[in-house]
């Protein structure tokens, strides 16, 4: 189909602007205890978010270690890894408009029981922050287009903020992001075969984390929680919570 090919070449254009300065990566390791009644496994994340001339790229990568919930007997490897990685352009930096930026988005993942399917997301991203960029949001506008999946509005909003030393309290951070977008999908599977039909999905992740490790000479240490609020996220119908206690290094 046409709309592929434009959605992959505007993938591929973007990634080969991921700038050429030497502005240091920000990079982090997450792992998550997931005490949500369905889930009960250990997740492993990988993120990094790199400034440049040109604008910003952002990834990570979910690794669940959750083998044996999906009926392969011992939990000897991850059974579900998902993917994001996302550029905003921006050329105009010193300009009138230097907040607001183009961005591309790939999405996709597997688990041992099924796909998830190629996303690509195109749109614009517009940054607030306070004079002293502790406190920072990000609100994003995105045109989404999902592999073989039938959608109402091919749309999809996102909001992502952080502030760091919450209250006063040095070392406490609050961040995390919140997704709406359009899918048909299937949630709440029966033994029957049959299932409900959804046209939305919701997703937010908040998070809380303290560094510990500035007690002891060791910055890179926080520990903290993750809460997953979801509604007809996956294959699950409905509204869901799900409570995750973690610690972070960073790189």
């Amino acid at each position: 189909m046409k709309i592929k090919k434009t959605a992959s070449t505007l993938f591929l254009i973007a990634m080969l602007c991921l700038g050429a300065t030497k502005a240091k990566a920000q990079v982090n390791a997450q792992l998550f205890y997931d005490f949500g009644s369905d889930r009960e496994f250990v997740t492993l994340t990988l993120e990094m978010f790199k400034q440049d001339k040109w604008g910003n790229t952002y990834f990570f990568i979910d690794h669940d270690f959750n083998y044996d919930k999906l009926g392969g007997g011992k939990n000897v490897a991850p059974g579900g890894t998902y993917f994001e990685i996302a550029r905003c352009l921006n050329f105009w930096q010193k300009s009138a408009i230097k907040d607001l930026s183009l961005q591309v988005e790939y999405n996709g993942g597997i688990t041992r029981s099924y796909p998830i399917n190629h996303a690509m997301l195109a749109g614009v991203d517009y940054f607030f922050h306070s004079k002293d960029f502790k406190n920072t949001l990000n609100l994003k506008a995105l045109y989404k287009y999902i592999w073989e999946n039938k959608q109402s509005v091919p749309m999809q909003f996102t909001v992502v903020w952080a502030m760091n030393d919450l209250f006063g309290v040095k070392g406490l951070k609050f961040d995390g992001f919140a997704d709406f977008w359009w899918e048909d999908h299937a949630v709440d599977f029966q033994a029957d075969g049959s299932y409900k039909k959804k046209s939305t999905v919701f997703i937010t992740e908040p998070q809380l984390w303290y560094n510990v490790g500035q007690h002891f000479g060791c910055n890179n240490l926080s520990l903290g929680t993750e809460i997953e609020l979801s509604n007809d996220f996956g294959s699950t119908g409905g509204f869901k919570c799900r409570p995750c206690l973690g610690m972070k290094w960073d790189f």
